[in-house]
């Protein structure tokens, strides 16, 4: 019989410090704090992250093993976000997973968030069917807009990705453009249940084969808003849900568009999407009318970041015997 293997993740890409224990790809704990402090800022500020990443680290991790039920010394390998993402943050993690790897004489894992994200559709969920392999991930969050193409575990590639910048960010700036709080992108997706989705138009990024563009379209957004506001300054709080509901149907429209002709390039009819951004319930409801397409939507606790996310692609990893080593260094944009 074979033995369970435990993983511990770390996650602090961003603003989000998590640990995860998980045996085999079944989660035991999965543990996040939340950093309040960039609301007031309207966005992730580096420095006051990784500060914050350095008060959270240990009670995360030790309510994760609590949790979890595990002892340190049951833990098998230990699983971090090497890159990419802020550099602050990612080595607060990095530096006390080599840390406790050395410290329990442990394997180290190093791991790519992007993947962890696609990855986190086989995490052992009983009501869900992961995708089947090759398939296409739409991954979309506040930093990056991808489509890649996975053939297996650890077998994927980039085919399409933002030029400039990325769908959340879209959505993010777009809400600090009309006055909501930061993280603006599920305040949009609120806001947008009973907007006109075809209110306003913008304008429509032309970009040739499977990359994306954001910049013209934030742009544009920006410009209507602003023009509007100086005839009538009243223009937002009279047509929140009209501009909401047209902002978020542009930017989905823009990623549905590309996955469809993603999959008309390489016949594979598998589609998934990954990322924060996944969790947006337009999106998840376009994906899901689409005919002749197998759709896989990931469990909401798992779209955003996370270290269940990170332990499971640990595990594959130590399952293909691919182990880090402490000479690794984090990177702020660190490719698959």
């Amino acid at each position: 019989m074979n033995k369970d293997i435990i993983i511990l993740g770390i996650e602090s890409s961003c603003d989000d410090t998590s640990a995860a224990i998980l045996k085999n790809n079944n989660v035991l704990s999965n543990i996040i704090a939340n950093q309040e402090i960039h609301t007031k800022y309207g966005g992730v500020v580096p420095e006051l992250a990784s500060r914050a990443h350095q008060k959270n680290i240990v009670p995360v991790i030790h309510e994760a093993l609590r949790i979890a039920k595990i002892d340190k010394s049951e833990i098998d390998a230990i699983a971090y976000t090497r890159g990419p993402g802020l550099m602050g943050s990612l080595l607060v993690g990095g530096s006390f997973a080599k840390g406790f790897s050395l410290a329990l004489n442990k394997p180290l894992i190093s791991v790519n968030h992007m993947q962890g994200h696609i990855l986190s559709h086989f995490i052992n969920n009983n009501l869900y069917n992961p995708p089947k392999f090759p398939f296409l991930c739409l991954t979309v969050s506040g930093g990056h807009t991808q489509i890649v193409l996975v053939k297996d575990f650890l077998d994927m590639s980039v085919i399409g990705q933002t030029i400039d910048d990325a769908a959340g960010e879209a959505f993010d700036k777009s809400a600090k453009v009309l006055g909501l709080d930061y993280p603006g992108g599920p305040l949009i997706d609120k806001f947008s249940k009973n907007g006109n989705i075809n209110a306003f138009k913008f304008a429509k990024p032309k970009i040739k084969n499977l990359d994306f563009s954001f910049s013209g379209l934030k742009t544009s957004i920006m410009n209507l808003i602003n023009n509007e506001k100086s005839k009538n300054s009243n223009f937002i709080s009279e047509n929140l849900e009209d501009l909401c509901a047209s902002i978020q149907h542009s930017i989905v429209n823009i990623l549905l568009e590309k996955i469809k002709l993603a999959s008309l390039n390489t016949g594979i009819k598998n589609i998934a999407i990954a990322g924060g951004v996944s969790a947006n319930s337009y999106l998840r409801d376009q994906l899901l009318k689409l005919n002749g397409f197998n759709v896989y939507i990931p469990k909401f606790e798992y779209c955003t970041d996370n270290a269940a996310m990170i332990a499971v692609a640990g595990y594959y990893k130590f399952l293909n015997k691919e182990l880090g080593n402490l000479k690794e260094t984090s990177s702020a944009r660190l490719n698959f």
